[in-house]
């Protein structure tokens, strides 16, 4: 289906190549192209690295999109994508380690914040129970009680930095790179 330049970003899938909202088992290296491309209802659905902490699932894939491709808000949304390949450094061991960066984070914060000590004293007693998307959450938003939308930002561009440089993703930052398919 897609011509021209394509876009290069990742998608987060349940085990199984599963949407998480859509239950679709997508198919690898063959374009699926949807009728409509509506953030959060319709379209093909991906992310950019400083997107990645926000998608955390089983599953992370290296996607193309092609077609007319919408900067939505935390994610992409595109007329058609095809899985390329499995990033296969995101695994239950590196989901493990990224809660852990997040609760030392956190833990950095405390020491230095004492308003923090409450939200570094729920997410210890939470953090052995959840997945690593709501300890990042969590982290995330005792940043915020901290310092405000600025200091979420930041621990949100340090989660994105980490999962980065362990996952071997290239730069962070924000932008998917264009190829040619």
């Amino acid at each position: 289906m897609a011509r021209g330049p394509a876009v290069t970003a990742y998608k987060f899938l349940r085990a199984g190549r599963v949407g998480p909202f859509s239950g679709f088992q997508w198919p690898v290296d063959a374009w699926v192209e949807s009728d409509a491309r509506v953030p959060c209802y319709a379209g093909i659905h991906a992310c950019r690295t400083g997107d990645l902490p926000f998608w955390l699932m089983d599953e992370l894939w290296e996607i193309e999109l092609g077609g007319d491709v919408a900067d939505g808000a935390r994610k992409l949304v595109a007329d058609c994508g095809r899985l390329v390949r499995r990033i296969e450094s995101w695994d239950a061991a590196a989901a493990s380690e990224f809660a852990s960066a997040c609760l030392e984070r956190v833990r950095t914060l405390a020491s230095r914040q004492p308003a923090a000590e409450g939200h570094l004293a729920d997410l210890e007693s939470w953090a052995p129970r959840a997945g690593a998307v709501a300890v990042a959450s969590l982290a995330a938003r005792a940043y915020e009680a901290s310092g405000g939308a600025e200091a979420y930002d930041a621990e949100r561009a340090a989660q994105s930095e980490w999962l980065v440089a362990r996952l071997g993703l290239g730069a962070a930052g924000g932008e998917p790179r264009a190829q040619r398919t």
